[in-house]
């Protein structure tokens, strides 16, 4: 980046007070592969403070009541929306996706999840049962196991895994932790914090499938894969990466998707026309093109995208992290490109026969976050729905998300799940308590 501007130096947040580090880890924009930003470089010192400030924090915030809490989330969410522009310049710039999508999704969602939980924090109940016969009455009372807002409740603490995270994860005095990631890293969290019997929520990866059987109404099929496929990248653990398609309709839904995909424009994070930005990092570029070149050796084909088509930027941009989205056909299922979580624009598209086999293909890799179903035959839905591994099923539409039901994976997706009832569970312990009267 050009000397002439001063580069942008976070800080460490703890107990309520941004805290210098002795050193620092460059961060590129993923638009033009500059340096932009230095982020702190922390590490068992700054965990120890920051995990000493939340313990002495904690008492005081767990004794608010539930009104007061609710209050002050209800507050951060009235911030985030006063800031919604600054916000999402930042999202999409440290992140490489459009500006669009971050205005438009990321920091309203965030908004949202505040003022969800800020009011489902006032409704929940608890059990009580009566033993007559032994003169006794049982109730239950959640005590919290995490931190909330004032000085020392919310503490961040930036730098890498094998630093910050691993000091941060086998710290005995953290009694919790909620990671989303891959699954390699969670097998390494859960091997740290197992000594300490830690309650762990993993959302891991994904090889989300789409099922489009012949009946499907492809006007609203097409757009809605393309969307799930290649939206932000393709960098959501939610997104389609294999998509089954009836043989019947297979070679007119390739055509259509193929074309559709062609009109999703690639373009730098600011261009309010672009549907797709920047690959976060160059090593993840690196990577998600591995694949496709894995997939050439193969023998498949690569329909569009990389390698087929050509990317016009900016001559600013052009070492930025982009790639187009990329189609790929003839390839088995037993192939890296239908079995990994590739995490980027790339897309695999296979025939099937049967309702039955189709089944069986799509649960046959160790994943299952997500699925979609595209079919106008209400119980054949139901069937596969029922069927399908997945911790969620989306049928006719994709990405609709309702904060009241359980959010996670199956298999090596994850453990544990999230939303109102379910966070409320996780992130509380229950106590049984009697009394004899």
């Amino acid at each position: 980046m050009a000397g002439t501007k001063a580069l942008l130096t976070l800080e460490n947040f703890i107990n309520g007070m941004f805290v210098p580090c002795n050193s620092y880890i460059d961060s590129y924009d993923p638009s033009t592969g500059d340096v932009y930003c230095r982020v702190p470089n922390s590490g068992k010192e700054e965990i120890d403070a920051a995990v000493e400030a939340a313990r002495a924090a904690f008492p005081g915030w767990a004794a608010r009541s539930p009104q007061e809490r609710s209050q002050v989330l209800h507050r951060l969410a009235d911030l985030l929306e006063q800031s919604l522009e600054e916000l999402a310049q930042a999202e999409s710039r440290d992140q490489g996706k459009t500006i669009t999508l971050a205005r438009t999704m990321d920091i309203p969602r965030s908004v949202q999840n505040f003022r969800f939980f800020a009011s489902s924090i006032l409704h929940h109940t608890s059990e009580c049962t009566q033993m007559d016969h032994v003169g006794c009455l049982h109730y239950t009372v959640r005590a919290p196991v995490g931190i909330g807002v004032p000085p020392g409740v919310v503490n961040i603490v930036f730098g890498t895994g094998p630093r910050v995270g691993e000091a941060l994860v086998s710290h005995p005095e953290v009694p919790l932790i909620s990671f989303t990631g891959s699954q390699p890293t969670a097998e390494r969290i859960t091997q740290l914090s197992a000594p300490h019997c830690k309650k762990l929520s993993l959302e891991l990866g994904g090889k989300n499938p789409a099922i489009i059987f012949e009946d499907a109404n492809l006007e609203e099929c097409i757009p809605t894969t393309v969307k799930s496929s290649f939206a932000n990248q393709g960098e959501i653990c939610l997104c389609t990466s294999r998509i089954f398609v009836q043989k019947s309709i297979y070679s007119e839904f390739l055509e259509k998707f193929v074309e559709a995909t062609r009109m999703w424009k690639v373009g730098i994070p600011s261009d309010p026309s672009a549907s797709m930005g920047a690959l976060i990092s160059k090593a993840h570029l690196e990577k998600v093109r591995s694949y496709i070149k894995k997939a050439r050796m193969e023998g498949a084909q690569i329909l569009c995208g990389e390698g087929v088509d050509t990317l016009s930027l900016p001559r600013r941009n052009q070492a930025g992290y982009f790639m187009l989205p990329t189609v790929i056909t003839d390839i088995k299922d037993e192939s890296c490109c239908m079995k990994e979580e590739i995490f980027g624009p790339v897309t695999c598209v296979v025939p099937f026969d049967s309702e039955e086999e189709v089944i069986q293909r799509a649960n046959s890799v160790k994943y299952g976050l997500a699925a979609t179903v595209w079919s106008s035959n209400v119980g054949r839905i139901h069937r596969v729905a029922k069927k399908l591994q997945s911790g969620l099923v989306w049928t006719n539409c994709w990405l609709i998300r309702e904060l009241n039901l359980p959010f996670g994976g199956m298999k090596s997706s994850g453990v544990g799940r999230e939303g109102a009832k379910d966070s409320y569970e996780f992130f509380t312990e229950i106590k049984t308590i009697t009394i004899k009267h």
